[in-house]
C-alpha cells in the first residue's frame, strides 16, 4: 500500500523533472512564503543601512575625529554584511547550491556558511595538531587561524599532521588558502621547519624550506602554486624540498600564511638580506620586523625513506650519508646490577 498522500507519490514519480523550489507540497511551498516575506524585511533594513552610510560619508564637518568617523563607518558597514547574511541565510535554495558545491564566494552569505563548516572541523582540527605538535610556541607564540589552509603534493592531499614521502615533497606544493571576508590583500608565504638537528650543541634549530611575499589571494582567487611564483617580485628563498637524515626523529614542517599589513608591498630587498641564510632563520623576528599578522597554518610530516637520499642528492643537499644514533645512557652506579649475582 503506497504511504503518503497522491500528491506526494506524484512529485516522487516525476521528482527529476519538477525545480527544487517548485516542489508540490504544502507545507514546503507555505514555508517559503514565510521566509520570502522575512527576506524582503531584511532587504528593507539593508537599504535603510545603506543610506545611512551614503549620509554618513557625506557628512561635512563630523562632530569628532576622522578616525570616530572611519571606525563608525566600519561597524555601519559589518552590520550591512550581517544583514546580507541574515537575508539569504535560510533559503533553502542557498543551502542547496552551497551543500552541492555550487556557491559563490563573491555573497556573503556563501561566505558565512563556508567559514561556519570550517570552524565546525577543519579549525579544530587543525589547532589540536599545531598544539600537540608543540608548533606553537615552538615558532609563533600564538595564532589564530581565521583562512582555511589546504596543502596537496602532486594531487594528494595532505592532512594536518600527515606522513609526506620525501619523492612527493621534492616538487612545490599547490595551497588553497580560502578567505571568507571580502577584498583582496597581500601574503606571505613561510615554510619552516624546527627540528633540524644541531648534534654539536645537542639541540635543534630552524630551516627556512620557502619564503615569498607579496602574494595576492581573495575568496574567490584561493590557488597559489609555490612552484609558478615570481622569482623577483615574490620569491625570497625558493623550494627546497623537506628532508629527514637517517636516525633523526621525524621533522615538522609547518606553512604560515601571514597577512601583510593593508596593500602594503614587502620590501623584497630588505627582506632578502634578512632572511640570507636559510639555517637559522627565526619566523617569529621575521613576522614582527615586517609587522606580519598570521592568519592561517598548516602542518605536515618527513622522515627518511627510501627516496630520501635521491632527494637531497637532487637537491644539493650534504649529509644523505650521515647516520644518527641515539646515545647510550649509563646507568647510575647505584643503579648498575652486579653481574655476579647472575653467575
Amino acid at each position: 500500500m503506497p504511504i503518503g498522500s497522491r500528491r506526494r507519490r506524484a512529485a516522487a514519480a516525476v521528482g527529476g523533472n519538477i525545480p527544487f523550489e517548485q516542489l508540490p507540497y504544502q507545507c514546503f511551498q507555505e514555508a517559503r512564503k514565510v521566509l520570502q516575506a522575512d527576506r524582503e524585511e531584511k532587504v528593507r533594513l539593508i537599504d535603510v543601512e545603506r543610506q545611512r552610510i551614503a549620509r554618513l560619508e557625506a557628512q561635512e564637518p563630523f562632530p569628532g575625529t576622522p578616525a570616530q568617523k572611519q571606525l563608525r563607518l566600519q561597524s555601519m558597514r559589518k552590520h550591512l554584511e550581517y544583514l546580507k547574511v541574515q537575508a539569504d541565510i535560510n533559503d533553502p535554495m542557498v543551502k542547496k547550491r552551497f551543500e552541492d558545491g555550487k556557491g559563490d564566494m563573491n555573497k556573503p552569505v556563501y561566505r558565512h556558511l563556508a567559514d561556519r563548516k570550517w570552524r565546525s572541523y577543519r579549525r579544530l582540527l587543525i589547532m589540536q595538531r599545531i598544539t600537540q605538535m608543540n608548533v606553537v610556541p615552538d615558532l609563533l607564540p600564538y595564532i589564530d587561524p581565521v583562512v582555511d589552509l589546504s596543502i596537496s603534493f602532486c594531487g594528494k592531499t595532505a592532512h594536518p599532521g600527515d606522513f609526506v614521502e620525501s619523492t612527493l615533497s621534492e616538487e612545490a606544493p599547490l595551497l588553497k588558502i580560502q578567505c571568507f571576508d571580502r577584498g583582496e590583500r597581500l601574503v606571505t608565504i613561510a615554510v619552516v621547519d624546527p627540528d633540524v638537528p644541531k648534534p654539536e650543541e645537542d639541540t635543534f634549530k630552524h630551516r627556512c624550506h620557502f619564503l615569498a611575499s607579496n602574494i595576492r589571494i581573495s575568496p574567490t582567487s584561493p590557488i597559489v602554486k609555490l612552484g609558478h611564483l615570481n622569482q623577483e617580485a615574490q620569491v625570497i628563498q625558493s623550494w627546497l624540498p623537506p628532508f629527514a637524515q637517517k636516525g633523526s626523529p621525524y621533522h615538522r614542517l609547518a606553512v604560515f600564511v601571514l597577512q601583510q599589513p593593508g596593500l602594503e608591498q614587502l620590501d623584497l630587498e630588505v627582506a632578502k638580506s634578512k632572511a640570507a641564510n636559510r639555517d637559522g632563520f627565526h619566523l617569529r623576528g621575521f613576522a614582527t620586523r615586517h609587522r606580519l599578522t598570521p592568519t592561517g597554518v598548516g602542518l605536515f610530516r618527513t622522515q627518511w625513506d627510501e627516496g630520501t637520499a635521491g632527494v637531497m642528492q637532487r637537491a644539493g643537499v650534504e649529509g644523505a650519508d650521515i647516520e644518527f644514533k641515539r646515545k647510550r645512557i649509563e646507568p647510575l652506579p647505584y643503579k648498575r646490577k652486579d653481574g655476579s649475582r647472575f653467575r
